[in-house]
């Protein structure tokens, strides 16, 4: 049982897609996506600097078409019909849905675009940021965040809880974190799928009502509780309404772990969704397709099914 996972915002590196382009088939699908989206995802890939690439309203359609690309190359020889689903974290949830069926490859774009302007103009409304918290206790943790506003954000599995709220609060939760843990702070734009980004549900409620999602024909896990859902219309609301809410991939690798997972495939930007496999999942074969000559190894993974 081979699950393909997308990522989300952080995984994309500068220049990560130099390599892809050496694949015209790759190269024609950006340059589409580019001119659809009016964004220069070629330049973003290749060229651009880490700040850049940082903008949420970049960040996200960039990511997004590259997993969505990534998925074309994986798919190919009739290999999606040996894979048992597909998920992902935060924005990869909408590469996911591409990938199942729920929404077409230019919807996806579109939407995605919709989504990084909707998130970064709510990210400028007030200062705000993220923290990585590894280790400790996850309910000291919590009540700790209660006592300064804080919120869990991202529930990553593997004792990593990513939070988000005020600077100020965030710099109060590093200078005393919960015993036998450690305070990351996140090169991010805002405080996402938290209370600072309800402006942008309003918005993407728009947007998702103009969509005419399909259902899943590729069993899908969704970040709201781990649980497959079976219904396009459904799966698109949770997407919306996922921007101001935790992401809960813990529970998503515990549905795979449930399910009998027995291999692990990650898209491009790759490397993040892989690493935190490796300590929730123990033992399970992964692949992360950073670059096209990890395709071999992933298409090795699915045929060997």
């Amino acid at each position: 049982m081979i699950v393909v996972v997308c990522p989300g915002q952080g995984s994309q590196t500068p220049g990560f897609l130099v390599p892809w382009l050496e694949d015209p088939a790759f190269a024609a699908g950006l340059d589409a996506m580019s001119a659809a989206s009016g964004l220069d995802l070629v330049r973003y890939g290749t060229v651009s600097d880490a700040d850049t690439i940082r903008d949420t309203a970049v960040a996200q359609p960039l990511i997004v078409a590259a997993g969505i690309l990534t998925l074309r190359a994986l798919f190919a020889d009739g290999r999606r019909d040996r894979v048992a689903g597909i998920a992902g974290h935060s924005v990869g949830e909408i590469t996911a849905a591409a990938g199942a069926g729920i929404l077409s490859d230019a919807d996806a774009l579109g939407f995605v675009r919709e989504r990084g302007a909707a998130m970064a103009e709510a990210a400028a409304l007030e200062p705000s940021g993220m923290s990585a918290v590894l280790g400790g206790d996850e309910a000291e943790l919590l009540t700790l965040l209660a006592e300064l506003g804080l919120e869990p954000a991202n529930f990553n599995g593997g004792g990593q809880v990513v939070v988000a709220g005020a600077i100020d609060a965030l710099a109060r939760l590093a200078a005393a974190p919960p015993a036998r843990s450690r305070v990351i702070p996140l090169q991010v734009a805002g405080a996402f799928h938290t209370r600072y980004m309800q402006p942008a549900v309003a918005s993407l409620s728009t947007v998702a009502a103009r969509l005419a999602p399909s259902d899943p024909t590729l069993p899908i896990w969704t970040n709201r509780d781990g649980s497959q859902v079976a219904d396009g219309a459904r799966f698109v609301g949770y997407l919306v309404d996922q921007v101001s809410s935790p992401v809960r991939w813990d529970m998503c690798m515990q549905s795979f772990e449930a399910a009998g997972v027995t291999g692990i495939i990650e898209v491009a930007p790759a490397g993040a969704l892989v690493g935190l496999a490796k300590r929730a999942l123990k033992g399970v074969p992964s692949v992360a397709i950073k670059t096209p000559d990890d395709l071999p190894a992933a298409f090795a993974l699915i045929d060997q099914q």
